[in-house]
């Protein structure tokens, strides 16, 4: 983008070869990092697709279910090479999903993309870039990969792995008998508000009772009465993969708003469902599972993040922690015994104190009093919290506590009792770890690590960020933003073959294994070709056989072509290799050869330092790509002795001297020339060979500016300096004045006067609202004169603090007094395009520089309704950049926005569509104001068009309610409604209807019929009796009602010139219609007879090729109605205004050649008659009156008034207000994004 901006001009060498020496090495280009020491690949995230790599993540982790979609092959699913084919039968997401796998388990990538399979969605980058609920995914690609793999072996892949029964029962307390309802579930959501954990939460739902008694009764069918009974669940068939989705997300009914419940919330690592079923008679291996995965969400219920922690089943990814954390786990392991105080297991002290008690059952209240004895604090009051009730958790332990029959009575079972007593603080109790003890906090926690560290190894994978954790870390996931979402569970008994330990190529099929080696082979390659790029460079050998020396730079003698030798060396190369190659390619090179590295300047080729240690390498050496290396002797070139290094670099002066006369009338009296010193230089030869006859030297060290106050004079000490020590450096001005110009320097400052004659001034008022009052004063200028010297002494004639300088800018006061951009400082007058006798507004603020531009911007076209806000951006800024800028300083947030420029009316015109291309590049200029729009632009050449649904009431069924008609946002259009900004107000007629059906994106190409046919497969649209679209007439939506008619079903969009903020509303017709260009639709309703009111209109189609006069539409009504034409008044009503303008007969009283004048009367004023206007009909031989107003137009014309009185007064009360009184909580309220169902498309395969 900046070009060669930064570099220093060559101007003896090409610009070809320039640009050959800059090697372009775009980061796309590079090959994907390798995966690092886990040895796992993460995924990367499309920008808002975290939801979806956590359960990809978990799928991918669960064995059973990757080897069964392995196990799928081509001919059942297809090939993805036969997509395209439109006869081919491909299931693309079953297909896209085993690519996916193999990619992460076998390509040597630190990060897959979802880019194909998301597409296999049929998702765009709408999709991509939203976040959606990770549960509710969960249940979408369920159920898209059942639909997938219809009429396949695996149509039972999701039933077999993760369907389970809930059997809901009802039994009659009399006659017991038991009423049952089968659910099927593929996950059970549980509650987290108000439960202490899972175990509580299951507790919950599937061992405690409903019961109906009292005036709460059940009906039983059996005994066809009402009686008490109870209710209950219980797990019927268990899947061998636990799905359990938390309910983190609830809705706050007296805030009005959704939260996220953030309190704590434990589950097990082991869990023991047998107290939750229905058949509890089988083994307890048959209910024990195992948490291998917990998808984790951080943040809000508005929006977040989601990773997941992963067991590693299979032992496929690289466990290690860093060995401080190695011994940290030693140390904590020692810890827990010294402080079993501090933490103690419940499990373990309710076993001590049973083991303690000589009978074998103890009542259970009784053990809670033995529990407050022992430890002096009751169950309640210490374990409740994190654990439940007591009962609860001795029940939900039947391995190991045993119920007396009728449930009043516990004790251990024999296997668990304890060799030895324990002490009164429940230590030395030395139980054996249980392999279904659920509790986090075991006494043997550490101990467990060790012991079952092989395949339990836990990964936290945070898209494209893989790294090993430790089991303990889960604990922390259990309360606060970042907690726990989703739970996966797999069956204990579900062991994995040995030979699929550590073997990610296990099951995969034969065709995805070549793929992979393929890929993995052409990985390696590129990687192999990128390090070699990036550790190439390009060195330009100069010859100095090519080179002369004068005038204090090396020059080529010869074409650039032949002087210079460009060479292509691995920067990890030593010097000396580098020299063994300049000499292979140089085969006639005599005598010593030296390498120097060399520099173009302006002056010409300078060197520096000479290469030297043969056994240290290019990079060590600070030899850089493109870097210039002259090869000469070491003494001299062309027999001319070369001076080398830093202080001998050639220096090119700008020399001027006064001129004798005004050159060009431009105020500047200057002859230039330029002339080369080395740095070495001293001042005293510099003077003797630019002014032999004596003379003043003074320096300019801004260069080309030849403003007075810049140049400096050099004194007769100043002579023993070098040009380098007085700091002239390429591009600075020295001005030589002979004896006789000495009258232009003041001697006693030693600084220039002035070089312009025609100096005027400018006005300056003070805006900085200091306790003084505001006041103007005049500042002497000229066309050259700096801003920031103009603000400087405004400063010091307003008696202003100097410390505003820093602080405070001037902007031009426009004709309406409104404050205009800020004047970069660096300008001159004659930059800033400001007339001499402006007026400027000294304020506070910083000014932008001559690279940055001010802008204003408002959020919607609204200007009474939103601030304007300013801000100061560089002008190569994009325009995505500058858009993020203004959501960030308007509190604004989301990426459904753009940027529109503001047209003539000062609403929202043309949008900045190219979002990556500069403000400078799309000529946005200092001071211009942009629009903040809501909504994404479409793509280039498309457009996105709100589709509404329009209805006239006399199409409607008497008593049929619009709302139970359209599936839609019902607006129903009243007789009045005020626009957003406060406007006047707006009329529709009470018969029509809008609805909103949705939006389409559609290309500009495209033809009205195209539209309509894409309009009908909106979901409103489905429940209409549509035959073809003629039978739709199509209208711009125009403030809420229908605008300009759209006719020729054949005609392209682009032909109508409809804007990128047109909406579109549909009518449905009851035949089909094709009007022409000549054919004008109105609306027509008879008056009821001595009422103030109007039947249900029509639509009349009125052919104006012809004429389109008053006694032409007079004579079309009363055919209309069958009617004498002299028996009928009609008018056009205003809908603005609410007024019934009469058209009358006037023309037959004129003329002939007048009438033929006035042809097309009715299309002009005062009319203006146009399509879906509407005509009101009275019927003289039932209704004399010829009033057409009706009762409904007296209330919106006072309604009018009393808004217009309102809005005089909110105006003047507006006056009175400053222009910083904005609620800051309103500019700062963030807009949230609608809300997006999510989908899948899957195509049909039944």
């Amino acid at each position: 983008m900046f070009g060669n901006l930064f570099e220093e001009d060559f101007s003896f060498i090409s610009n070809n070869h320039r640009e050959k020496g800059k090697k372009s090495k775009p980061r796309d280009s590079e090959p994907p990092a390798p995966r690092d020491f886990t040895n796992l690949s993460g995924i990367k995230n499309q920008g808002g697709t975290c939801y979806l790599n956590s359960l990809l993540q978990t799928l991918l982790f669960t064995p059973e279910f990757r080897e069964a979609l392995f196990s799928l092959g081509p001919e059942e699913l297809g090939s993805l090479d036969n997509s395209s084919k439109p006869d081919a039968k491909v299931r693309i997401i079953p297909l896209q999903l085993q690519r996916l796998f193999a990619q992460l388990l076998l390509l040597d990538q630190q990060a897959a993309s979802t880019a194909d399979l998301t597409e296999s969605f049929g998702w765009n980058s709408h999709e991509e870039m939203r976040q959606h609920d990770v549960q509710e995914l969960n249940r979408i690609l369920f159920s898209a990969l059942e639909s997938s793999l219809v009429g396949t072996s695996g149509h039972d892949l999701i039933n077999r792995l993760y369907h389970g029964i809930v059997v809901n029962q009802i039994v009659c307390k009399e006659c017991k008998n038991i009423s049952e309802r089968q659910e099927d579930f593929l996950d059970l959501t549980v509650a987290v508000k108000g439960v202490a954990g899972l175990e509580e939460a299951l507790w919950n739902m599937y061992v405690e009772e409903e019961y109906f008694e009292n005036e709460n009764l059940y009906r039983c069918g059996a005994c066809d009465k009402l009686v008490e009974a109870s209710k209950s669940a219980k797990l019927r068939k268990l899947p061998p993969f636990l799905t359990i989705s938390l309910l983190r997300f609830n809705f706050d009914f007296e805030k009005c708003e959704r939260y996220k419940e953030t309190s704590c919330y434990t589950f097990p690592i082991q869990i023991n469902l047998r107290p939750f079923c229905e058949q509890t008679e089988m083994d307890d291996s048959e209910y024990m599972y195992e948490l291998f995965s917990v998808i984790i969400h951080k943040g809000g219920c508005y929006g977040g993040h989601y990773h997941v922690y992963i067991r590693d089943v299979d032992e496929l990814g690289n466990w290690q922690l860093k060995e401080e954390e190695d011994e940290l786990i030693e140390d904590e392991a020692l810890g827990d015994t010294e402080n079993a105080k501090v933490v103690e297991n419940p499990l373990v002290v309710l076993k001590g104190i049973l083991s303690e008690e000589e009978s074998k059952q103890i009542p259970v209240d009784q053990l809670g009093q033995k529990l407050l004895e022992k430890k002096g604090v009751s169950w309640n009051k210490k374990y409740r919290k994190e654990y439940g009730a007591l009962r609860k958790y001795l029940q939900n332990h039947p391995h190991i506590f045993q119920f007396s029959p009728d449930g009043n009575k516990v004790g251990l079972k024999e296997k668990h009792k304890l060799p030895f007593k324990s002490d009164s603080q429940g230590q030395g109790l030395q139980s054996p770890p249980q392999k279904n003890d659920v509790q986090w906090n075991s006494e043997k926690k550490t101990t467990r690590l060790k012991d079952s560290s092989a395949g339990c190894h836990w990964f936290d994978l945070n898209d494209s960020k893989v790294q090993p954790i430790k089991e303990k870390d889960i604990q922390k996931q259990f309360q606060g933003k970042e907690s726990a979402y989703m739970l996966f569970y797999r069956k204990s008994q579900l062991k994995r073959p040995p030979e699929a330990r550590g073997n990610p190529r296990y099951q995969i099929p034969e065709h995805l294994l070549n793929e992979m080696n393929a890929a993995n082979t052409e990985l390696q390659k590129k990687r192999a070709e990128c390090d070699s790029a990036n550790n190439g460079i390009d060195l330009h050998l100069h010859l100095s056989s090519c080179y002369k020396f004068h005038n204090g730079a090396l020059h080529p003698s010869l074409t650039w072509k032949e002087s210079v030798v460009d060479l292509t060396i691995d920067r990890r190369k030593t010097l000396g290799d580098l020299r063994q190659s300049v000499f292979q390619m140089l085969e006639s090179w005599e005598g010593d050869m030296i390498l120097s590295i060399a520099k173009p300047l302006p002056a010409g080729l300078h060197l520096y330092q000479i290469l030297d240690g043969d056994e240290l390498t290019l990079d060590g050496i600070g030899l850089a790509d493109g870097a210039d290396v002259f090869v000469w002797n070491g003494k001299e070139v062309g027999g001319t002795k070369v001076m080398t290094g830093p202080d001998h670099a050639p220096v090119v002066v700008n020399v001027l001297r006064l001129a004798e006369y005004n050159e060009g009338g431009k105020g500047q009296h200057f002859t230039e020339s330029q002339h080369v010193f080395s740095c070495s230089t001293k001042l005293g030869d510099l003077r003797r060979a630019l002014a032999p006859l004596g003379g003043i030297i003074l320096k300019n060290g801004s260069g080309p500016d030849k403003e007075a106050k810049n140049w400096e004079v050099f004194l007769e000490e100043d002579m023993k300096e070098t040009v380098k020590s007085v700091g002239l450096t390429d591009g600075c001005s020295v001005l030589i004045l002979d004896s006789h110009d000495q009258s232009f320097v003041n001697v006693s400052s030693g600084n220039l006067t002035a070089f312009t004659y025609d100096i005027s001034w400018l006005q300056v008022k003070n805006y900085c609202r200091t306790e003084e009052e505001e006041k103007h004063v005049k500042i002497t200028a000229t066309i050259e004169t700096v801003m920031s010297d103009i603000k400087m002494k405004a400063i010091q004639e307003l008696q202003l603090e100097e410390e505003l300088a820093n602080d405070s800018c001037l902007r031009p006061i426009g004709g309406n007094g409104k404050l205009l951009s800020p004047v970069p400082e660096d300008y001159t007058v004659k930059e800033a395009e400001l007339k001499m006798g402006s007026l400027l507004g000294l304020c506070h603020g910083k000014a932008p520089t001559s690279t940055q531009l001010f802008l204003y911007f408002i959020v919607g076209s609204d200007q009474n309704g939103n601030p304007e806000m300013e801000i100061v951006v560089e002008e190569t800024a994009s325009v995505k950049e500058c858009l993020n800028l203004m959501l960030e300083k308007s509190g604004l947030s989301g990426d459904n926005w753009h940027l529109r420029r503001i047209d003539w009316c000062y609403e929202a015109g043309e949008a900045l569509s190219q979002e990556n291309a500069t403000l400078k590049e799309l000529n946005v200029c200092r001071g211009d104001t942009l629009v903040i729009a809501e909504g994404k632009l479409p793509p280039k050449g498309f457009l996105k068009i709100p589709i509404w649904w329009f209805r006239s009431s006399s199409r409607k069924k008497q008593g049929e309610n619009v709302q139970e008609q359209v599936n839609g946002v019902t607006c129903k259009m009243d007789a009045l409604q005020v626009s957003p900004a406060g406007d006047s107000p707006e009329y529709t007629h009470r018969d029509m209807d809008l609805c909103y059906a949705g939006s389409i994106e559609i290309a500009g190409e495209a033809s009205l019929e195209d539209l309509k046919m894409q309009a009908m497969t909106l979901p409103c649209f489905q429940e209409q009796i549509v035959p073809l679209p003629s039978f739709l007439r199509a209208w711009t939506v125009d403030s809420k009602r229908p605008g300009k008619l759209l006719r020729n079903n054949k005609q392209q969009l682009n032909d109508y010139k409809l804007g990128a903020r047109v909406e579109i509303c549909i009518e449905p017709l009851q035949k089909e219609e094709n009007l022409g260009p000549h054919e004008l639709l109105l609306r027509v309703q008879m008056g009821i007879p001595g009422e103030r009111d109007y039947y249900d209109s029509t639509d009349l189609v009125w052919d104006i090729s012809k004429e389109c006069t008053a006694w032409a539409l007079r004579q079309r009504v009363a055919s209309h109605y069958f009617l004498p034409i002299d028996k009928i008044e009609i008018a056009k009503y205003f809908a603005e205004k609410y007024e019934w303008l009469p058209i009358s007969s006037w023309t037959q009283q004129i003329s002939k050649r007048k009438r033929k004048k006035k042809q097309e009367s009715l299309q002009s004023a005062p009319y203006h008659l146009k399509d879906g206007d509407i005509i009101g009909v009275k019927n003289l031989l039932l209704d004399d009156t010829k009033d057409f107003s009706t009762v409904r137009d007296d209330v919106g014309k006072e309604k009018q008034r009393q808004l217009a009185l309102e809005k005089k007064k909110s105006s003047q009360r507006a006056e009175r207000l400053q222009d910083h009184v904005f609620s800051e909580e309103k500019l700062n309220i963030k807009h949230r994004k609608p809300e997006v169902a999510l989908s899948i498309n899957v195509g049909v395969f039944r």
